[in-house]
């Protein structure tokens, strides 16, 4: 046996592949990882075959096809007004959980801080630990999971770098209001942050609330470096096709992380991109009906069979109290419920590091309704819904 140090053993198996594993074993309806049980459009997936049937099978550049970084720089202007050039501002990257990981090597060292609000997607931590740097934690105020400025400033110290935001929110799905955003973004400006903000679910969001995109707030722009993805818009989250937004200083940092990780994304699957780009608006209007026509079928479930919980504003996930039925810890009472009622879902306590936070939030869990109809009904029988 080589003699190693064992520097990442506190991360061990993904809690997502560790539920669908579960699922698999006892045959249970898996509500568990937020992935589609469906694909996206067929004429994305031609696309990339298409491109493989070509020319398009060796390196792409580094920073991105071109002819993506353009369709992205117009869909962003579209969507939110702001212009990013696509030489220099826009890069590529396989998945936004990559270039999570290349803003944290970029911009983080050993010993620095950086903020975020708890629950939080579980690679934060460990993009963190990739650099010695401490995640630093606000909880969101259960049960609307909402924040207040004095949060972030008890949480402030020397150390503190940079803020991470995500919004629309995994796995409450919050969608951080205009207001809640101008108070990150005063906060960052006094005190010479650099924010990070995890938009994924940016073209997820329902009952006609307003997404608030933190580069576009006054003084925000090149003090923000955007992350988001083709994997929740268009139901590919196999492709692993994410890019950041960001000036050309912290543009230049990140791209030299990048190339040194994966160099380049996937040539073809890039193209298909490019055709997901070019649907109409209408496809984004019909992702979210379809949405919220799985939200509303799940919640309704839900609220019948005694859960509490904050009716989603985005995203893909409901978190649900479920003390009514059980005083089981949330990782005991999530194997329980997919070994004995069949229904795999997320125990909440993984989207914390704080010891003291995960004990007050051990009765709560997330269900995924990225699924079929059908799925989300059957999961809900199982639970004993008469849907």
């Amino acid at each position: 046996m080589p003699r190693i140090t064992s520097h990442w053993s506190r991360f061990g198996t993904s809690i997502f592949s560790l539920m669908t594993q579960a699922a698999n074993r006892y045959g249970a309806v898996n509500l568990a990882q937020g992935f589609p049980n469906f694909d996206g459009p067929n004429e994305i997936k031609e696309a990339a075959m298409a491109a493989i049937k070509g020319d398009f099978n060796q390196y792409a550049p580094s920073t991105g096809l071109p002819k993506l970084r353009e369709l992205l720089s117009q869909r962003i202007k579209k969507a939110s007004g702001i212009v990013y050039s696509p030489e220099h501002e826009i890069t590529v990257y396989s998945g936004a959980t990559e270039a999570l990981f290349c803003a944290f090597q970029a911009f983080l060292r050993a010993g620095d801080e950086v903020i975020t609000f708890a629950p939080f997607f579980d690679c934060y931590p460990a993009g963190a630990f990739s650099t010695g740097a401490k995640l630093v934690e606000v909880q969101l105020k259960a049960p609307d999971w909402t924040f207040e400025r004095k949060d972030l400033d008890s949480a402030l110290t020397p150390r503190t770098k940079a803020i991470l935001v995500n919004t629309p929110h995994n796995p409450t799905g919050r969608v951080f209001s205009r207001q809640e955003m101008q108070i990150i973004a005063d906060f960052s400006k006094e005190h010479d942050l650099l924010v990070i903000t995890d938009e994924v679910y940016e073209e997820l969001v329902y009952d006609g609330k307003s997404f608030t995109r933190m580069s576009t707030l006054e003084g925000m722009r090149d003090r923000t470096v955007v992350i988001s993805s083709s994997a929740k818009t268009f139901s590919l989250t196999g492709w692993k096709i994410g890019y950041t937004f960001a000036s050309p200083e912290l543009t230049k940092e990140l791209r030299a992380v990048h190339q040194f990780t994966v160099f380049c994304s996937a040539t073809p699957l890039q193209a298909g991109i490019c055709a997901a780009l070019e649907l109409p608006d209408q496809y984004y209007d019909e992702l979210r009906k379809d949405y919220l026509l799985r939200r509303d079928t799940l919640c309704n479930g839900l609220a019948e069979l005694g859960f509490k919980f904050r009716k989603p504003e985005g995203t893909y996930f409901v978190v649900a109290d479920y003390s009514h039925m059980s005083n089981l810890r949330d990782t005991e009472f999530a194997l329980w419920l997919t070994e004995t009622k069949k229904v795999a879902v997320i125990p909440t306590s993984v989207f914390f590091e704080n010891p003291e936070i995960v004990a007050q939030r051990q009765n709560y869990v997330r269900f995924a309704f990225c699924k079929d109809l059908e799925t989300l009904r059957a999961g809900l029988r199982n639970l004993g819904s008469k849907v």
